[in-house]
């Protein structure tokens, strides 16, 4: 019996996994945890359903079917307008192209500590994965879209997203910044220095991209897994976008094959972003400024 097969048995549909299935998925698990005393193996026979089915529904492995999601959360305690609500967003869960709100973060945190390899370009700003907290502060603060009292709950978020760089099997990163996103004037000079040396001690990830290559109009990260599809991901002030297709994958590695080889290696970075520390220094001393 093929796979497609198996999982027919079981009343489910062979699918690709998404990000958003996988968060939907995690959500469901989370509602067994808290709202029942049921582990995964008495929930199916609570259910009736295959052993493995609770599994693989909870990993967004598969598609539940609408009665499943019925019968899954009638069992978890919800009352018939959360299933609604649930059931509207489980829809699109599997799209190859989805996008949602732009504070949504509990998708781009799970995809991000999922993922085996991390690849990113920036233009304008530096990546979550490498800002430092005062950066992503004045980010926020800038941009006038988040309600002050938010910031600081946002400005947690991406600190707490960072801490999957410290994992002793932490994903292979390669993070290419725009020159253009060391030149913008964000914060005072102390924030800028900040971000400069936290680039600076991790030119081993990060790759400048010179101010005259101008060919590459719009960020891009491409999230790899382990056994799961690639993902491409790119935001706004307005959505987070998240491209699973096999053609937006390729366009994709095709661009970071480009920025290979037109960015800056290593050694080469870490001189340019000293150079960004030292002007920045010496800018300051002239006007009477010392900075630490």
């Amino acid at each position: 019996m093929d796979l497609v097969q198996a999982l027919a048995s079981k009343g489910m549909t062979a699918i690709i996994s998404t990000p958003y299935s996988r968060e939907l998925g995690d959500e469901l698990r989370r509602l067994r945890e808290s709202c029942t005393e049921f582990n995964g193996r008495s929930m199916a026979v609570q259910l009736g359903w295959d052993p493995s089915k609770v599994s693989d529904i909870e990993l967004g492995k598969v598609r539940a079917s609408a009665v499943d999601l019925v019968q899954y959360l009638a069992t978890c305690g919800k009352d018939i307008d959360f299933i609604d609500e649930f059931r509207i967003r489980y829809h699109n869960a599997f799209d190859l192209y989805f996008a949602q709100v732009p504070d949504n973060v509990r998708t781009l945190a799970m995809t991000e500590a999922k993922a085996t390899k991390i690849t990113s370009y920036d233009i304008l700003t530096i990546h979550g994965l490498m800002q430092t907290e005062g950066y992503a502060r004045q980010l926020f603060v800038d941009s006038y879209v988040e309600a002050p009292e938010e910031i600081e709950t946002l400005v947690q978020a991406r600190i707490d997203r960072q801490t999957i760089m410290r994992r002793h099997n932490r994903p292979e990163c390669s993070f290419y910044v725009h020159e253009l996103a060391l030149r913008m004037q964000l914060g005072d000079a102390q924030v800028r220095e900040d971000q400069y040396l936290r680039l600076l001690f991790n030119t081993h990830i990060v790759r400048v991209v010179p101010a005259h290559v101008s060919a590459f109009r719009s960020a891009a990260t491409l999230y790899e897994f382990g056994k799961a599809a690639p993902v491409v991901y790119t935001e706004t002030d307005t959505a987070q976008v998240y491209a699973q297709d096999s053609v937006a994958v390729a366009r994709t590695r095709r661009l970071f094959q480009r920025l290979d080889a037109v960015a800056l290696d290593a050694e080469q970075s870490k001189r340019k972003l000293a150079e960004y520390v030292s002007g920045l220094r010496e800018d300051c001393h002239d006007l009477g400024t010392d900075l630490a």
